[in-house]
């Protein structure tokens, strides 16, 4: 840094500002809001001149010295009034303080700078600048405490341009000099204005005195640089020159790293907190700004030392800290220790709730198939039942994580209540709740309530554009999509690269090969967008669904990421659909590369090999499977209706010779009758090395389906859930059976959304079916 070029403030600023910076020692030691009064004294109250039915030595209560000011004129000694002002200021009352004020005028005691300094702090703490600011005015001697409580006043009321301008006018007009204090105060004035160039030059000041090591100054900068420029090792820079760093600064210094996306260096931070040579104590925010840290890394050993560090300090029953480590450990996937501590809080708050709910949605992400899933998503809606029973009132944040959970089960009829809830309370205008709310009804597969709640939000982002978009194409919808997405430029909303995942996902719908690669390239030279591993997914995904197997194989070679195993399986499923059994080998190698971990990407590969005939394959990926543990894969499907759920398995003799499995026989029939054809599964034979098949009839999304309709009105869709890909026997049938029937039919299995209406899949009649 250049001193030179930045001692100085604006030309208004530095004009006298000639002599050495005076330094307050006393008002370094007390903050200016801090007085050395204990709250539960009583107040003495000495008179210099006594009155004959007043005991000079008597002790007074507040309620009793706040009525003799309110009804005697009887000069008092200033010392009478600092308790009753610091009672006004932890109450916050201003009718008190207004009182007290004209009691001080009352009898003189105003000319005492300390009163009128006192007062500044208790109007600012009020919110009533205006007349901190007449106090200020009437002064006939100002301090540094006076001019730096007002300043701070300005600071903690939103008014930072008035606390810069008061700070001119010190440095002009004044005859004494700011404390260390004074320039903290002026630098968070520069931090809520987000004014860096100012706070430079206020650095340069600060240095040019040689008072950058202060405390109070030291913390003010890390706040400044980390805040407003995104400087993280600046700010780090002179959270380290601090000599006496108090727990404000370790803090800062650990929250500034998080903020900046620095987690793992906020968890350095705070380890060298811990082994510091003057050992400053952790207080509560300094905890969960460290637990916060943790949350990020998923770092749960240092998590857990932090918990017991909350308990030896005493901690551990505070609510933000066990706030804290509620996330920690959901995030973590420590459920059942959340549940601990969750039921052991005597005293819960909204973050509370919302912890539980965000982490309970976010298991359902780690869960190791749909099934599990599920059950968490059940949990965490009865998690927001509590919550409404409780009297306290979800928050946009509590209506997102919730609705994210109805989208991931996909549960309609609780989606459809929370949104008559956001009504109620008014957070649907709010665009987080706004874009999960059509990304529920999205992923619900009602697209037509999606739109509405578009067409209804008052003020469309840029996410709510790209949510829609996404929405139309998965439905199928290419023509919807692409028209909102034109009018999405008209209106003059940036599109992003997710923007364009929807676009071309439509593209891809429709078969738009010519216009999927112009808008491929409008995205990378108009938009300046460079390609992600989505983009290409979508582009291969709409050759392989045009049968176009050898051009998608050329577009991957061309690609500048390595082919995610998405894109192989669907090479893969392309190729056996298509008879290419040569190039679906080729891609099964390099899927097969990829060292997978779950069941159904072994199988597809097991049923690509089986395929060609190429036995010494197929027992090379069973061992494969063997080694890494890969274990069976388990087909459940299940269906909710009237807030139970109903689970079914493939060929689960309990269902086979129930009603149902009757019912779904009879469906059979009825479905041939209409030209269905039923495909048998192709695997090899344990005993010998050939091909067996095997009958697809009670596949468990055929169990689910024929259940919803024997239970739902003839008027509802039947939605069911799948923990793996649909075969392409059952996608055929549920075809038939949507004609059969005239019922909308919704599966959603692992990969993707299926919407049958009138023997059609919103699909496309192509989904990576196993």
């Amino acid at each position: 840094m250049n001193l030179h070029a930045m001692v100085s403030l604006p030309s208004v600023v530095v004009v006298g500002v000639t002599a050495t910076l005076k330094l307050h020692p006393q008002f370094r030691k007390y903050p200016p809001t801090s007085f050395p009064i204990d709250k539960g004294q009583s107040i003495s109250l000495q008179k210099t001149h006594i009155s004959t039915h007043l005991d000079p030595n008597r002790n007074l209560k507040f309620q009793e010295a706040f009525s003799l000011a309110k009804e005697s004129n009887e000069e008092v000694d200033s010392s009478f009034y600092p308790p009753l002002l610091q009672q006004c200021l932890e109450n916050c009352s201003f009718s008190s303080t207004q009182i007290i004020h004209c009691h001080i005028v009352k009898t003189g005691s105003h000319e005492d700078p300390f009163l009128s300094s006192f007062l500044v702090t208790v109007y600012a703490k009020c919110g009533r600048m205006e007349c901190a600011q007449q106090v200020f005015d009437h002064m006939n001697r100002r301090n540094a405490v006076a001019w730096t409580n007002l300043m701070k006043g300005y600071v903690q009321n939103s008014m930072p341009k008035h606390a810069i301008h008061l700070f001119e006018e010190m440095l002009l007009h004044s005859e004494c000099y700011p404390s260390n204090y004074t320039l903290a105060i002026a630098l968070n004035a520069c931090t809520s204005l987000h004014s860096l160039k100012l706070g430079e030059q206020l650095h340069a000041y600060i240095i040019k005195y040689h008072v950058d090591f202060d405390t109070s100054i030291g913390n003010a900068l890390c706040s400044l640089y980390t805040k407003c420029g995104g400087k993280l090792e600046v700010g780090l820079t002179a959270f380290r020159r601090i000599k006496e760093k108090d727990v404000i600064s370790w803090t800062a210094a650990i929250s500034a790293c998080g903020e900046k996306g620095e987690a793992m260096k906020g968890v350095r931070v705070f380890v060298e907190m811990l082994l510091d040579e003057v050992q400053v104590q952790p207080n509560e925010y300094t905890l969960t700004s460290a637990l916060s840290q943790c949350c990020e890394v998923k770092c749960l050993e240092l998590g857990i030392q932090v918990h017991a560090l909350c308990t030896k300090l005493g901690y551990e029953s505070n609510l933000r800290v066990r706030n804290s480590l509620l996330y920690l450990y959901l995030k973590c996937g420590c459920i059942v220790e959340a549940q601990r501590l969750f039921k052991g809080m005597n005293d819960v708050n909204l973050v509370t709730w919302n912890a539980m709910i965000a982490g309970h949605a976010q298991m359902m992400e780690l869960s190791k198939d749909n099934l599990s899933a599920y059950q968490k998503g059940i949990e965490a809606l009865n998690l927001f039942s509590k919550l409404n029973r409780s009297g306290m009132k979800p928050d946009p944040f509590t209506f997102s994580s919730v609705l994210s959970v109805c989208s991931k089960m996909m549960a309609l009829e609780q989606g459809e209540q929370i949104h008559a809830r956001t009504i109620k309370t008014g957070f649907l205008s709010d665009v987080v709740v706004g874009s999960s709310m059509i990304n529920m009804y999205n992923k619900c597969g009602s697209i037509e309530r999606a739109s509405k709640v578009f067409l209804e939000m008052s003020i469309r982002t840029m996410i709510l554009w790209t949510t829609m978009i996404t929405g139309f194409a998965q439905h199928g919808w290419s023509k919807q999509a692409l028209n909102l997405f034109e009018d999405m430029k008209l209106v003059g909303i940036r599109p992003n690269l997710v923007t364009f995942v929807g676009v071309l996902s439509a593209c891809g719908s429709a078969g738009m090969v010519n216009e999927a690669f112009n808008y491929f390239e409008i995205m990378q030279k108009e938009y300046k967008i460079k390609p992600v591993m989505d983009h290409y997914v979508c582009l291969v995904d709409m050759l392989v669904r045009l049968g176009q197997v050898q051009e998608a194989f050329d577009l991957i070679k061309k690609m500048d990421y390595k082919a995610s195993e998405f894109i192989w399986s669907n090479l893969i499923v392309g190729c056996l659909s298509q008879g290419n059994l040569e190039l679906g080998c080729d891609a099964a190698e390099k899927l097969l590369s990829l060292k997978p971990k779950d069941t159904e990407t072994y199988k597809l590969l097991l049923n690509a090999y089986v395929s060609a005939g190429r036995y010494d394959d197929v027992s090379r990926v069973e061992n494969i499977m063997r080694e890494e543990k890969i274990g069976e894969l388990k087909d459940w499907s299940w269906i909710s209706i009237k807030d139970r759920v109903y689970s079914f398995q493939t060929n689960d003799k309990a269902d086979i010779e129930s009603s149902i499995g009757k019912s779904l026989e009879d469906l059979h029939i009825k479905a041939k009758n209409l030209g269905y054809e039923m495909l048998e599964y192709v695997e090899k034979s344990d005993k010998e090395k050939e091909k067996t098949s095997s009958p697809t009839i009670y596949h468990s999304e055929k169990l689910a389906i024929t259940f919803g309709l024997e239970n739902l009105p003839n008027s509802s869709p039947v939605r069911v859930v799948k923990n793996t890909l649909m075969c392409r026997d059952s996608h055929n049938f549920v075809k038939y059976i949507s004609t059969l029937t005239s019922r909308e039919i919704i599966v959603k299995d692992s990969k993707r959304l299926h919407k049958f209406v009138n023997g059609q899949c919103s699909c496309g009649n192509i989904g990576g079916f196993l």
